[in-house]
């Protein structure tokens, strides 16, 4: 086992070349007052934000910029407080590790939550991504746990996308609707569309980086003797 307080952080994002000077730019422009857990509880007042909103869109699409307004909010207290404590080098290794990472499991049941008590999409289908979610942390944590490698993103995917790809969805079901398409599974709306793409993405990755790891770890572990029990 890798000491689990020690890790390599691994957040290789396609949005990283915009967001990691944007946030080290933040971060040296913080008031001394801002400190990281100032900066997680916002990331939980915007979840909270999405959450309601999303719930509102039953009487107003226009609420659905009120959930866009909540991701922006999200990304700005969950991506910078880590950054924030990283650029004052007042890190809290243990503690951080374990706020920042329970309370995303909040973050993104409140934001999933919401979206499937929304008129938009199938509770079913939502409910289909945050499992996935839930399994990907999963796997993510037990491999920082075992391997030392704690890898935020997977194919250039991290949080930052999955905010983006909602956050573009609300936009264009506020312009052009939510339409209803009909496939051999029976109708689905676009918004549908998009909550079984993530989740199928999610599921695809906790599979593949399961199994590979899992083969890792076999022949790392194989016993020296050829699994012979040792005679007496």
């Amino acid at each position: 086992m890798t000491n689990s307080k020690k890790h390599i952080r691994v957040n290789d994002i396609l949005l990283g070349p915009l967001e990691r000077p944007a946030l080290h730019w933040l971060a040296s422009h913080m008031p001394a007052w801002v400190t990281p857990d100032v900066l997680t509880t916002i990331g939980v007042l915007g979840a909270l934000l999405v959450f309601f909103s999303y719930i509102l869109t039953r009487s107003s699409a226009l609420f659905l910029w009120g959930v866009n307004l909540g991701l922006l909010i999200n990304w700005f207290g969950d991506s910078l407080d880590g950054t924030l404590a990283r650029y004052r080098h007042i890190e809290r290794p243990r503690y951080g590790f374990y706020i920042d990472h329970t309370v995303d499991a909040l973050n993104i049941v409140l934001i999933i939550l919401g979206l499937a008590f929304s008129p938009y999409v199938r509770f079913e289908y939502a409910a289909l991504a945050l499992v996935g979610y839930l399994l990907v942390s999963v796997l993510v944590y037990v491999r920082t746990y075992i391997q030392g490698v704690f890898q935020i993103s997977y194919g250039k995917l991290g949080p930052t996308e999955a905010r983006a790809i909602v956050f573009l969805a609300n936009v264009y079901v506020f312009f052009f609707g939510n339409p209803t398409l009909q496939t051999p599974m029976g109708s689905v709306r676009i918004y549908d569309i998009v909550a079984l793409f993530v989740a199928a993405i999610l599921f695809v990755i906790y599979v593949i980086t399961g199994l590979k790891e899992a083969r890792v770890l076999a022949a790392e572990d194989r016993p020296h003797d050829g699994g012979k029990a040792p005679s007496a």
